[in-house]
């Protein structure tokens, strides 16, 4: 009979702890990582039922991605991709206040107003594939854990669907929630958290809008509130709290969240992003992150490996030329059949010769549909931090063309499968400087990858394996060693959201590895995907160099393609450390 069930040779072990890279052997029993070489000698002695020889790849632990929007993929799909195509071994979803419980029916299109306005998932695959099989947070919960995935799911109590729960249409208005309001939301926190949900999270930001343009219920929510539903927390002895906001005025915003923390005693969460309009501001929030580190607070930030891109194209929800009038006559035929309209010469000079209203330009994507001198072409190999030199602008003036013309001949190319890219957050200066400093801050962990989520406008969900590539092997100057990078996406951010028993290559361990080619390893550019419920449009991601990803021992990627074995599980409550 063989010793394990599987043991990885000759890899170089990069331990998800911030030790330097060591080649040894990993042996997995029954899920579990049960014997690792030394760094010395590196044998683990025995047979296996299967052996996988990874000389010159490395091995980590899976990653942890702590930002997931897969509330309603998860209920109607097992292979929770984009993320298990990039290393993802767990993710995190109920982030920023949305998703589908606690929920009374007639208050389901509410919450798919709300997950179609803030994270850009088209209401008409949310209402086929939605089965709505429950009403409790506990019920939402049980019926995710009766089903298997290719990867684990945690969930969080979302305060947006809470609070509709509570307060009916005085919490969609966001009119103060009473004392009363406040004491049932802290019994129903307890109560997601009793069930198993890992945290409760709320947005403040008024980029959030429910699709009929209205502003999120919980962006104006009170501190009385805050404080009620942290405590809720609190009753339950664990959970944590994730928070995004505008931080418009950084002190008033920071000492609420603050002061939520002193009074709950719960671990927060915060997004820390550069806005270019308020350019400095993230510096301040980590100050004050760290000034509230010193007084025992336990506040961490959340920041991006790379700026936060939106993406335009002919697939995509937006493009430059969505609210021309002339445009907007070819708008309901496929992107293939309107790049062929766009190529005859009549046509392209009626939509040339079109001016935008000014009503029309504050229409969805506002005037970043027409900010060409921060908008790049994004090639096969995508380049996200992108010189000046390479934007629509400053070709187009090479060329001798208007931005317009130039963007609208890239886009009438071919099947229309042009992409163009404009980093919204994290690219004030035209490069990533900023992102190293917010990566390498000791009070922050990677994430805001919105993997499930912006399905026609943002496609971050390749945020893991662009940190590997860009800040551990591609940039010029100012690389991050390995080891950290590693370290950040497994152990800091399972133990940042209390999953203690994952992001290790040790003994003890669940056996969540992947086994990559670092040499090999890179990020294709998005592309679409026709495959929501109903036939709705997604854009995709995939990757080259991971060889092979495990979850619990069991293969779930190869060479970067699923196997179909799902073993992934429900994540009920914070999980404990393993003996060592």
């Amino acid at each position: 009979m063989s010793t394990f069930d599987l043991v990885i040779r000759n890899g170089t072990v990069v331990d998800g702890e911030g030790n330097a890279p060591f080649i040894a052997d990993v042996a997995v029993r029954e899920g579990v990582i049960v014997e690792v070489g030394s760094p010395e000698s590196g044998t683990v002695e025995g047979s296996a039922a299967r052996e996988i020889h990874a000389d010159g790849a490395l091995v980590t632990p899976g990653f942890v991605d702590i930002h997931t929007h897969y509330d309603g993929q998860a209920t109607w799909d097992g292979s929770l991709n984009p993320s298990s195509w990039h290393g993802v071994t767990t993710v995190l979803m109920g982030n920023c206040g949305v998703g589908f419980a606690p929920v009374k029916p007639h208050n389901h299109q509410r919450l798919i107003q709300l997950m179609e306005g803030v994270e850009d998932i088209p209401g008409t695959a949310l209402n086929i594939g939605l089965t709505w099989q429950w009403e409790s947070f506990p019920e939402y919960l049980d019926y995710l854990g009766a089903r298997n995935f290719d990867l684990d799911v945690a969930t969080q109590l979302p305060h947006a669907a809470l609070r509709v729960e509570v307060m009916g249409d005085r919490g969609i208005n966001r009119e103060p929630a009473t004392a009363a309001d406040v004491t049932e939301m802290r019994r129903l926190a307890r109560e997601a958290i009793d069930a198993g949900a890992l945290g409760f999270s709320t947005s403040r930001t008024i980029n959030h809008r429910s699709s009929d343009g209205s502003l999120t219920p919980t962006i104006t929510a009170g501190y009385e509130e805050l404080l009620g539903i942290a405590l809720g927390l609190q009753d339950a002895g664990r959970g944590v709290l994730q928070v995004v906001s505008d931080f418009d005025d950084v002190d008033l915003e920071f000492d609420l969240l603050h002061q939520v923390v002193a009074g709950s005693g719960r671990p927060m969460s915060i997004s820390v992003a550069q806005n270019r309009q308020r350019p400095n501001n993230w510096r301040r929030v980590l100050e004050r992150i760290t000034s509230s580190r010193a007084d025992g607070l336990a506040i961490t930030g959340q920041v991006a490996p790379r700026g936060v891109g939106l993406l335009m194209g002919l697939h995509c929800t937006l493009h430059p030329f969505m609210t021309n009038r002339v445009w907007q006559r070819i708008s309901e035929l496929a992107p293939a059949e309107q790049a062929a309209e766009m190529r005859r010469p009549d046509f392209k000079q009626a939509v040339l010769a079109e001016t935008e209203s000014p009503e029309e330009m504050i229409k969805l994507g506002g005037r970043n549909i027409f900010r060409f001198e921060v908008m790049f072409e994004l090639d096969r190999d995508p380049d996200y931090e992108p010189a000046g030199a390479d934007s629509i602008s400053a070709r187009a003036a090479r060329a001798g063309v208007t931005s317009e013309e130039l963007v609208y001949d890239l886009m009438a190319t071919g099947d229309g499968g042009a992409l163009m890219y404009l980093p919204m957050l994290n690219y004030a200066e035209g490069n990533l400087d900023v992102v190293r400093e917010m990566l390498t801050h000791p009070f922050t962990v990677p994430g805001l990858s919105d993997g499930g989520a912006h399905v026609g406008t943002i496609c971050d969900v390749s945020f893991p394996t662009t940190y590997l590539t860009h800040w551990a092997r591609d940039r010029a100057e100012g690389r991050i060693p390995l080891e950290y990078i590693v370290a950040q996406q497994t152990s800091a951010t399972a133990r940042t959201v209390g999953l203690h028993d994952r992001g290790v290559i040790a003994p003890g361990y669940r056996a969540d590895i992947n086994v990559i080619d670092f040499d090999r390893l890179k990020v294709h550019r998005p592309e679409p995907r026709y495959d929501l419920p109903g036939g709705a449009c997604r854009l995709v991601q995939e990757a080259e160099g991971y060889l092979h990803t495990f979850v619990a021992g069991v293969e779930v990627a190869y060479n970067g393609k699923s196997t179909g074995d799902q073993p992934g599980r429900l994540i009920r409550g914070p999980q404990s450390a393993p003996l060592r």
